[in-house]
C-alpha cells in the first residue's frame, strides 16, 4: 500500500521530550506550519511555557506532564490526542536521558533508567502509535543519533541505547511494510546538535559535560523531523560531519576507534562552561527547562548540505550534472584557448601530462604546364612527369624534387 501522509497544515503531531532542545524546535517549526501540536515531557511548567509559544507560533496546543518511560505514558498521552483534537497524525518519539561516565563508573540503576526513557519508552510509545495509525496511515518518527551507529567512549550507555533504538525501528518498520500497512517509520539521527543535553546530562566527569564539535542547529534536526512527517523516508542524518563519520567507521572500524580514543576521551568532551542554574542532571528528575539551545559559547552550523541531499536527492543529483557540465565546458573553452605556436599547432599541460593538438595542413597543390590544376591527381599520388607542384611537400627530400623537376 503507497503510503500517504497529509501536510503539516493537516496534521496532529504529538512530541515528546517537548519542553526543550530538538522537541521544543520541532514543535515550533510544526506550529508554523500550521499544525496541532500534543507536547510531551516531565516539567509541567516548562510544558505551559511551550504550549503558549506554539501558540504564538501560529499552532493549536495540548500537552501533558508525563515520564514516557512510565507504564501506560503512551495511553494516556493517546487520550489526550483523542480528547483535543481527535486523534494523531505523527508520532514523534523524541525523549531520552543522558550519562558522561566511563562504563565501569555506571551504575546498573543508570543503565536501566537510560533504556526505560530512550529505549523501552520509544518501544512502547511506537507500538501504541502504530496500532492506532495502521487504519487511517501516518508517521511514527523515532530520534536516534549517530552513535546508533558509531558508538563514543564516556558515552557509552547512552551509544548502546541508542543502538538498541535504530535495531527496533528498522524491525518495526519491515514488519508494518510486509503488513501493508499505511505507516512511515523514520529514523533520525542526529549528529552533534547545540541543545542542552550536555547541561541535562548526568555527568561523572571532574569538569562540565559538552557535546564534541562540530555542532548543528538544533532547528536542522527539526526541519529533518517535519520533513519526514510529510514524505515517508527510512532515515535521515543531520550534520554532513556525523554522516562522514558513520561512514568512516563502518569502513575502517579498528581505525575508528583509535581515532576516538585519541580525540574524545574526557578531555575531548568537557569544558570550563558550567550548567545554567538548576538544569543539571535530570536523568531520575525534571530540573530547569525551555531552553531550545545549549548555554554554552560555541560555534553552531546553521545550515547542512548533508541534509539537503537527503531530503531532495534528484534535485541534487540535477544540480551536480549541472555543475559538471559547466565545469566541462569551461575546461573545453580554456582548452581551446591555448596560444598558437605558428603552425596551427598548440600545447598545454593537465597535471603532469603534456597535451598537443595539430591542425591539418592544407592540401597539396599542383598544375601542369599550360596551368592545368593537377592537384588531385598529384595528392593521390598518380605518375606525371610533367605534374609541377605549387610548393614542395614536406615529406620529399629537396634534391629528390629536383631531380623530378629536370
Amino acid at each position: 500500500m503507497k503510503i500517504s501522509l497529509k501536510p503539516l497544515s493537516q496534521q496532529t503531531m504529538v512530541v515528546t521530550g517537548a519542553s526543550s532542545g530538538i522537541g521544543l524546535a520541532t514543535a515550533l517549526r510544526a506550529a508554523e506550519a500550521g499544525a496541532n501540536l500534543v507536547l510531551v515531557a516531565r516539567n509541567e511548567e516548562a510544558l505551559k511555557d511551550a504550549a503558549a509559544r506554539v501558540e504564538a507560533a501560529g499552532g493549536r496546543a495540548a500537552y501533558i506532564a508525563v515520564d514516557i518511560a512510565e507504564d501506560g505514558a503512551a495511553e494516556r498521552i493517546g487520550t489526550k490526542a483523542e480528547e483535543a483534537f481527535g486523534g494523531f497524525d505523527t508520532w514523534v518519539n523524541n525523549a531520552a536521558a543522558a550519562v558522561y561516565a566511563r562504563m565501569a563508573d555506571m551504575t546498573m540503576e543508570e543503565h536501566r533508567k537510560l533504556f526505560d526513557t530512550g529505549y523501552f519508552g520509544t518501544v512502547a510509545a511506537s507500538l501504541y502509535a502504530a496500532k492506532k495509525l495502521r487504519g487511517r496511515g501516518g508517521a511514527i518518527i523515532n530520534v536516534g543519533s549517530i552513535l546508533s551507529e558509531r558508538a563514543i567512549p564516556i558515552q557509552g550507555g547512552y551509544s548502546a541505547m541508542k543502538h538498541a533504538v535504530l535495531g527496533f525501528t528498522d524491525v518495526l518498520r519491515m514488519e508494518l511494510e510486509e503488513e501493508d500497512a499505511p505507516v512511515s517509520v523514520t529514523l533520525i539521527k542526529p549528529a552533534s546538535i547545540n541543545t542542552p543535553y550536555p547541561e541535562h546530562a548526568r555527568n561523572k566527569m571532574d569538569k562540565p559535560a559538552r557535546v564534541p564539535p562540530v555542532l548543528y542547529d538544533p532547528r536542522l534536526v527539526a526541519k529533518a523531523i517535519c520533513f519526514a512527517a510529510e514524505h515517508p523516508k527510512r532515515s535521515l542524518t543531520v550534520g554532513g560531519n556525523g554522516f562522514a563519520i558513520t561512514k568512516f567507521g563502518n569502513a575502517a572500524p579498528r581505525l575508528t576507534d583509535r581515532i576516538m580514543e585519541a580525540l574524545f576521551m574526557e578531555k575531548g568532551q568537557s569544558t570550563d562552561q558550567p550548567p545554567a542554574p538548576g538544569t543539571r542532571d535530570n536523568l531520575f528528575e525534571a530540573r530547569r527547562d525551555g531552553r531550545i539551545e545549549s548555554n554554552q559559547d560555541v560555534y553552531v552550523r546553521r545550515q547542512s548540505m548533508a541534509l539537503e541531499a537527503q531530503m531532495h536527492p534528484w534535485r541534487t543529483a540535477g544540480i551536480l550534472g549541472a555543475a559538471g557540465l559547466a565545469a566541462g565546458a569551461l575546461w573545453f573553452k580554456l582548452g581551446n584557448k591555448n596560444e598558437s605556436d605558428g603552425t596551427g599547432k598548440t600545447s598545454g599541460r593537465t597535471g603532469n601530462t603534456e597535451r598537443r593538438t595539430f591542425t591539418p595542413a592544407p592540401p597539396a597543390r599542383a598544375h601542369q604546364p599550360d596551368g592545368t590544376d593537377s592537384s588531385a591527381s598529384f595528392a593521390a599520388g598518380i605518375a606525371d612527369e610533367a605534374t609541377i607542384p605549387d610548393e614542395l611537400p614536406r615529406d620529399v627530400p629537396a634534391a629528390s624534387q629536383t631531380a623530378k623537376r629536370s
